[in-house]
């Protein structure tokens, strides 16, 4: 009897577990190697701030220039299969010739990482991607992320901090 007792307990809580809803995935979780994924910018912000903070910085801003200039190297450098800084042009040719007024910017790329939270470990586990995001002066980014199935890395990341202020 205790164990018929015991088992309908169980049951009847296994039944409230499975109303419980789901809890969203974070967006730097989400994986970018499927048709259709997009960086979120404010998450990518965010962690990215938190991290200059940490180190004695000021925060930064989505820039939505800095947001299609990224998009672009990602995608041209998954269209290439290619990770490369200047597999169009050198960031400070791509930046006049959009017409950005940048007084200060550096760029980051990678490929391979599936989400924002490995590409953001990767960065800052290498000296030159970490001395990038914590470039005294930037006050802005844009970030992108393009995937290409048939590649080697499958996504490639594109990272640009930089300012439009007088130095």
């Amino acid at each position: 009897m205790r164990l018929a007792v015991a088992i309908i307990g169980l049951l009847a809580l296994g039944g409230c577990a499975a109303e419980a809803p789901l809890k969203e995935e974070p967006a730097f979780y989400l994986s970018m190697a499927h048709g259709g994924a997009k960086v979120d910018p404010g998450v990518a912000a965010s962690m990215i701030s938190g991290y200059r903070q940490n180190n004695g910085l000021g925060a930064v801003v989505v820039d939505p220039a800095l947001m299609t200039l990224a998009e672009s190297q990602s995608m041209a450098m998954a269209s290439r299969n290619k990770l490369d800084h200047d597999v169009t042009a050198p960031l400070a040719k791509r930046l006049n010739a959009s017409g950005y007024p940048a007084t200060l910017a550096v760029e980051n790329v990678s490929a391979g990482y599936h989400t924002l939270a490995e590409a953001f470990s990767g960065w800052r586990d290498s000296p030159p991607h970490r001395a990038n995001m914590l470039k005294n002066g930037v006050t802005k980014l844009g970030i992108a992320a393009s995937y290409a199935p048939n590649t080697k890395y499958k996504v490639f990341w594109t990272l640009i901090l930089a300012s439009s202020e007088a130095r």
